[in-house]
Formats: C-alpha cells, sequence, structure tokens
C-alpha cells in the first residue's frame, strides 16, 4: 500500500482537489487497492468544513466529487503514515520541513515534480480569485495526477512482488 497526503494551507481548494483527482484515477487506473490518499491543510483556519464550493463545483463538472471531504490540520501521526507527503507549494512545504521529524524529511516534496512535462512546480492558490482560478488548479492537478499515477503503476509493475 502506498499512501500519499496532498497539503495545502487550508486544506479547502487545492490539497482536496488533488485528493479528489487522484483518487479517480486510481480507480480508472485498477490502483485503488494500493494507493490510499489523503489531503491536509498547514494551518486549521477551515478545520471540519467542506472544500470551497469554487473548488466543488469545478471538480463536479469534471466528475470528481469532493462533498465528502472535510478540512483538516497535518498533524504529527501523518509524518510517519504517509509514504510521500506533497505540497502544492514551496511555502507550505517549507512549513512542512520545519514540523517534520528529520527521519521523515525524504517523504515530502512538492506534487508538481512528478509532472516533468509541466513548466511550473507550484499549485497556485486560487482562494482570493474567481472561478478560472479554480479551473487552472484542477488542470494542474489532473496532469500532476496523471504523472503520479503512471509512476506508481510503473513501480509496482516493477515491484518483485508482483512478478510471481
Amino acid at each position: 500500500m502506498t499512501r500519499i497526503l496532498f497539503v495545502c494551507m487550508g486544506n479547502i481548494c487545492r490539497s482536496p482537489m488533488a485528493e479528489g483527482v487522484v483518487r479517480v484515477q486510481a480507480e480508472r487506473a485498477g490502483l485503488s487497492s494500493i494507493l490510499e490518499v489523503d489531503s491536509a491543510g498547514t494551518h486549521a483556519y477551515h478545520e471540519g468544513e467542506p472544500p470551497d464550493q469554487r473548488a466543488r463545483k469545478v471538480a463536479s463538472s469534471r466528475g470528481y466529487d469532493l462533498s465528502r471531504l472535510r478540512a483538516r490540520r497535518v498533524n504529527d501521526q501523518d509524518f510517519s503514515r504517509f509514504d510521500r507527503i506533497l505540497a502544492m507549494d514551496r511555502q507550505n512545504l517549507e512549513f512542512l520541513r520545519r514540523s517534520c521529524p528529520k527521519e521523515h524529511l525524504s517523504r515530502l516534496g512538492l506534487f508538481l515534480d512528478v509532472a516533468d512535462e509541466l513548466a511550473q512546480d507550484e499549485v497556485p492558490d486560487p482562494y482570493y480569485g474567481g472561478i478560472e482560478g479554480f479551473e487552472k488548479v484542477l488542470d494542474l492537478c489532473e496532469q500532476g495526477a496523471r504523472s503520479l499515477i503512471e509512476s506508481i503503476a510503473k513501480s509496482t509493475l516493477q515491484s518483485p512482488a508482483k512478478r510471481r
């Protein structure tokens, strides 16, 4: 089982969108039984709230249901529980680095680092903008998710346990 946590600041825009997209793409690729995804925020501004209505609307228009997700803050157990903790931007990655035990620092990274075809490595925060910002975030999440799912599929096929 591979466990991945997506992290943004408030856990109501970018990280739940990434979680929803990766979950659906993993199901389509037949990897949902070996991949667990979750999302969290570096701050507790919106703890317990559903994703932003604009995020839910844009995601729903493309077949991603975020309605069951609720914002939560990253906790100490996340650093040992998840194999990869992928921040949406450098600011949140730096926050994670300051909070993470040294033995788990290698688990941290930027979500878009997996998408070599993209010219950018950060997912911009759409919160203070209009719906077009959420559309752009969803585009980036879909591209990042495709690359992430491809890399997981490749590593699963190369695993000695899978070749038997």
